[in-house]
């Protein structure tokens, strides 16, 4: 029975080659939310905190690519404390990081002003990810049982 089950050394590899996907799709929704939710007309609060979910989602799927072994807990916490981290940074002003803010990479990693309501964003977007990594991780299950 060795074909039915996965080699203990490719299963944080498939782990983390499926999180990375997860996280490609997650980053392209969350630009096309930033980029185009405003001429779509979608309300500014779907833009705004949307887009903070969808950072929040990110973080914990790249969190689990690089720590693939860690528990979805262990890695929701992680997550957890990135974002806590980076909004209350927003607190922090200095000329070159002010600077860096103003660009559109600092703008999307970091975000500009502080909000507490994006605290409320990066938790539901941290259950959101927790969620489609098990998602992911029942039907990888799958597939490697239907393997021959």
């Amino acid at each position: 029975m060795h074909g039915a089950q996965p080699d203990k050394s490719v299963a944080p590899l498939r782990t983390s080659l499926i999180r990375a996907g997860l996280a490609l799709a997650v980053i392209a929704c969350g630009l096309s939310l930033r980029w185009y939710g405003f001429p779509l007309g979608l309300p500014a609060f779907v833009v705004k905190y949307g887009g903070s979910l969808l950072w929040a989602t990110m973080v914990l799927l790249l969190v689990g690519v690089l720590l693939p072994r860690l528990s979805q807990a262990q890695i929701a916490a992680i997550a957890a404390a990135i974002a806590i981290a980076v909004e209350f940074s927003r607190l922090v002003h200095t000329p070159w990081l002010d600077a860096f803010r103003l660009s559109t990479a600092g703008a999307l990693l970091l975000g500009r002003v502080f909000s507490l309501w994006n605290l409320v964003a990066y938790a539901i977007g941290i259950v959101f990810g927790v969620w489609i990594d098990r998602l992911a991780a029942m039907r990888s299950l799958v597939g490697w049982a239907k393997a021959p």
